[in-house]
Parts: C-alpha cells; sequence; structure tokens
C-alpha cells in the first residue's frame, strides 16, 4: 500500500474519476506503474468515445440545423459563412475546450507528459480560434464586395493586414506555450531584430503602403481596364492585394505585378474614358497629293447630287461668287481669288457624315483636320468619339466609317495613297519599255 500511497495525489490536486478508476485497479493487485498506465488508458479510451460523441453532436447542431436555416434565408450574406467554413471551424471548438479540460487530468500519474499535451491543446484551440476569425473576417470581405461602396476598393489588401496582424499575435502566443516565457520577453527580441524583419517583409510593406494610396487617390480600382506595357498588362484589373494586382489581358491571360509598381511606375487608366461615353477615333487617311485640284462648274454640280453635300455647295458657291465680284478676281487664272477644291469638299463631307452618324458622339470633340504632308501623302485626320464605349462597338462603328469613306473618296477624283505593288511596277514596266510591252504581246499571241 506504500507504493500506492505514494503514486496516489490528494484529491485537491487530481480528478475524482481517476483516483476512482485508480483505486478499483489497484483492488485488483495490480502493480502501482501498471495501475497508473492503465487508469491513463481505461480514462483516454472513455474521454476520446465522449468527445467523438461530443464532436458529432455538435457538427449535427451546427453544421446541419444551422446550415438549413442559412439555406432558408433570403438573404445571400449569411450564405458566406457557410463558404469561408466559418460554421465548421466553429464546430471543433467545443470539443477542443472540453479535451482541454478532461485531457491533462487523464495523465495527472504522468506529470511531463501531460504538461506537454496543456501546451498542444492550448495551442490548437488558439489555432481554431484563428480559423474562426480568419473565416469571419473572409466573409466580412465578400460582404463588403457586394455593396457598391467597397465593390471597386482594395478590400483584399486591407483584409491582409488583419490576417498579418493575427498571425503574428498567435505566433507570439503560441512561442510563449511553447517556451514558458512570456510574450513581451518575445516582443522585446522582435524590436532588436526589427531591420530584419523590415527587410524580410520590404515587398509586403510597400504593398501595405501602395494599396492605402491608391484606393485613398482612387487610381485603380478593381474593375478597371489599365494597361501597363512594361509588364505585358492590358486588360481589366481582377485583384488588388498587399503582393500584387492581378489583370485578366483580352486574350485572358492573367498578369500578376507587384502592388507598388503603381507608384513607382506609369500606367494608362482608360476608366475616365469608359465613364465619359465616348471612345476616341483618331485615324487618318493619307491622300496622293497629285489627285488634289480646282473643280470646274461640270464637277461641282455632279457633286450636288450628293445629298449631304448640297446644302453647303449651295451657300459656299454663294460665297464665292460675291467675294471674286468684290475683288475683281480674273477667272481665267484659277488661282485668282477663290475656288471649290476636292479635298476642301472631301473634308466637308465627312464632318457632315460624322454629324449625321448616330455611332458619332455628337456632344464630344468632332472635326476632321489636316496633318504635316509627309512622304506617304497628305494625312486627313478624323478626331471624334464613338456613343458607346464598348470594344466591339467601337471597332465596328470605326471600321463602317472607313469602309464608306474609302468607297466614296473616288466621287471626288482623288487617290488614297498606297506604296506600289509587284504588279504595279510591273504594269508600270510594261507601258514604258517598247521590248517588254513587244515581248509580252508575242507571248499572249503565242
Amino acid at each position: 500500500m506504500s507504493i500506492i500511497n505514494s503514486i496516489k495525489i490528494s484529491s485537491t490536486e487530481t480528478s475524482t474519476t481517476y483516483n476512482w478508476v485508480f483505486e478499483k485497479i489497484t483492488n485488483a493487485g495490480l502493480d502501482g506503474k501498471i495501475t497508473n498506465i492503465l487508469t491513463s488508458a481505461i480514462l483516454l479510451l472513455g474521454a476520446t468515445i465522449l468527445l467523438i460523441i461530443v464532436d458529432y453532436v455538435t457538427r449535427k447542431i451546427l453544421r446541419t440545423v444551422f446550415i438549413r436555416l442559412i439555406k432558408k434565408t433570403t438573404t445571400t450574406w449569411d450564405d458566406y459563412f457557410i463558404e469561408n467554413k466559418v460554421i465548421k471551424h466553429f464546430s471543433h471548438l467545443i470539443p477542443l475546450l472540453l479535451a482541454h479540460q478532461i485531457l491533462p487530468e487523464i495523465f495527472i500519474g504522468f506529470p511531463a507528459f501531460s504538461v506537454i499535451l496543456s501546451k498542444i491543446l492550448m495551442i490548437l484551440l488558439i489555432i481554431t480560434v484563428l480559423a474562426i476569425i480568419n473565416g469571419i473576417l473572409k466573409t466580412s470581405r465578400d460582404i463588403l464586395k457586394t455593396s457598391n461602396a467597397f465593390i471597386d476598393k482594395p478590400v483584399d489588401s486591407y483584409l491582409q493586414v488583419i490576417q498579418i496582424f493575427l498571425y503574428f499575435i498567435c505566433g507570439t502566443l503560441i512561442f510563449s506555450i511553447m517556451t514558458g516565457n512570456s510574450p513581451w520577453s518575445f516582443l522585446v527580441s522582435l524590436g532588436a531584430a526589427s531591420a530584419i524583419l523590415m527587410l524580410v517583409f520590404k515587398d509586403t510593406i510597400l504593398g501595405f503602403v501602395a494599396s492605402i494610396q491608391v484606393s485613398a487617390n482612387d487610381s485603380v480600382r478593381v474593375g478597371d481596364w489599365v494597361e501597363m506595357s512594361k509588364y505585358g498588362a492590358d486588360g481589366t484589373v481582377l485583384q488588388i492585394n498587399l503582393n500584387n494586382v492581378k489583370i485578366q489581358n483580352f486574350d485572358k491571360t492573367i498578369v500578376a505585378i507587384p502592388t507598388f509598381t503603381l507608384l513607382s511606375d506609369s500606367f494608362k487608366n482608360y476608366r475616365g474614358m469608359e465613364q465619359s461615353g465616348g471612345r476616341r477615333i483618331k485615324r487618318a487617311i493619307n491622300i496622293k497629293i497629285s489627285t488634289i485640284r480646282y473643280l470646274d462648274e461640270k464637277e461641282i454640280n455632279a457633286l450636288r447630287k450628293i445629298q449631304l453635300l448640297a446644302p453647303f455647295i449651295a451657300q459656299r458657291q454663294k460665297e464665292i461668287a460675291e467675294f471674286n465680284s468684290k475683288n475683281n478676281a480674273d477667272p481665267t487664272v484659277l488661282v485668282n481669288g477663290r475656288r471649290m477644291t476636292n479635298i476642301g469638299l472631301f473634308r466637308t463631307y465627312i464632318e457632315l457624315f460624322a454629324k449625321n452618324n448616330p455611332n458619332i458622339h455628337q456632344e464630344m470633340t468632332m472635326m476632321v483636320r489636316q496633318l504635316a504632308p509627309t512622304e506617304h501623302g497628305l494625312p486627313l485626320e478624323l478626331y471624334m468619339f464613338t456613343s458607346d464605349t464598348q470594344w466591339v462597338f467601337y471597332e465596328n462603328a470605326m471600321a463602317d466609317i472607313f469602309d464608306h469613306l474609302f468607297a466614296a473618296i473616288k466621287y471626288f477624283d482623288l487617290e488614297v495613297f498606297e506604296r506600289p505593288g509587284s504588279n504595279d511596277i510591273h504594269e508600270f514596266i510594261k507601258n514604258q519599255d517598247p521590248y517588254v510591252k513587244k515581248l509580252t504581246t508575242e507571248q499572249q499571241t503565242f
């Protein structure tokens, strides 16, 4: 009995259940050490069965009843609790709390192992609570993203900052539990290594600062169309977080660029264009300069049949006649006085065509201007905006305009400049060289 008394602990320090089982096994006449092991084994088996039952009941109540209630509601925000596994993590909390109370008492006859087990259970509790809080934060993020006020804000960046802070707190608590030291001693040691930490987390710190400034300045939002040629990015912003910005290009590839590059490098944001309601057309038709000339009365009368130009030509003829009469212009020399040119009427026709085109925004800048002549002819540039910013609409509207103008330019006896092709050179040589022309004729006869 002396061995039993030496192993047995007073009721103020041990569990009543442990003492009861210990006494029952001792009465069977077993050795004290074996009795201690059997007591812990029997109690562990009972505790395991109890914890399994508690876990099953908890899951049934929380994960079944609550999930059914959530699915029956008309609101959608509570569905995020299921998607982010908040209820699943919470269902593990009750069995862990129960295990933390009963398992150390089961191994009270093994003080060293009991201390280690208590620390492990405490660490598991901290991790579970962290998972629950993390799930709630993700749920809050998803709910905020459904709000118009936050749909284009970098909510992921703010979530990651809070997560880093929580991970740091949990890491400090876990370190304190494992070492048995105060959390403050750990923080003091971190203060001494702050320079190293800043070096390790440099990109995270820069990304955090960039996220705040991007949000404060409203320079980039989720859903914006941005272009950063340096990084091969030209598409829609999908996500802004601490470390990178995800951009989906129009070819459906995804580019991830560091968040801080939004501050250090230049980029183009097309949000202003999309909000304005108009998308710019800035394209020129190169006119062959040798085809530009004055028009005679016969040609002017022929162009008056164009309905858009008829009122303008009538008004212009009246103004020109008054000016030439007033200044006694000699009509035998065309450069005297004022005359109509085919390029001038064509430019006016383009302006009138644009003003009567429903695909062109009538409230924005609209003009047809001549650029400086080059070796490629005289650029006649269309500068105007479409009435819709959608890419497909924009391309179709611009194509329709230039399809029409390329076909209509012949009515003004103008030519579009283009470099000669091989067939053009071949025809030119045939027409200029009598020998080649004769040889070609003989070949065709043969």
